[in-house]
């Protein structure tokens, strides 16, 4: 009797616990009312800084409007929505980081930073202005053009995580 328990009751126990169980988990990261925020607004951010290089512009615009449009169920606009992002990239530069034995720069570091201005026009009390930057660094033995698209977007993806948790997520 007991081995009937164990090998029939004890499984049929078990599997109709789970049924009649069920929890759900959604890892969207976001914390949006999607009843009240429907849409996002993205302004293009011009580059205000000393040193430009012009692809960035586009780079950073492009990877913001992908960050939101496939991680939220937002519509990404021109103008007007719900939440309204706008700003300018402040600050693009180099330094050196390190110097080798020789006296010589042995690693450079780029600096990116970006101003942001966020509305949201359901929740005046959650707008704000922030300044958010990211760095990478390469071997000054390399030529900056030879790594400048990698570690820009490395830098932009960088921001737009930033900008994105700043922005609809709760953690």
């Amino acid at each position: 009797m007991k081995r009937y328990f164990f090998f029939i009751a004890m499984p049929l126990t078990l599997v109709i616990l789970l049924v009649s169980c069920s929890i759900s988990y959604k890892f969207t990261g976001t914390s949006i009312d999607y009843e009240k925020i429907k849409s996002i607004s993205l302004d293009k951010f011009p580059i205000r800084a000393n040193y430009v290089w012009s692809p960035m512009e586009s780079m950073f615009y492009n990877s913001l409007s992908d960050e939101y449009a496939q991680k939220t169920k937002l519509k990404v606009l021109k103008r007007d929505g719900d939440l309204q992002l706008s700003g300018e990239i402040v600050e693009y530069s180099q330094t050196n980081k390190s110097v080798g034995s020789d006296g010589y720069s042995a690693q450079v570091q780029l600096r990116m930073v970006v101003n942001v201005r966020f509305v949201n026009t359901k929740k005046h009390e959650e707008d704000f202005e922030q300044r958010f930057s990211a760095t990478a660094e390469y071997d000054s033995s390399k030529q900056l053009m030879a790594v400048q698209e990698k570690l820009v977007q490395e830098m932009i993806d960088d921001i737009v995580d930033q900008i994105f948790n700043a922005t609809v997520a709760n953690w």
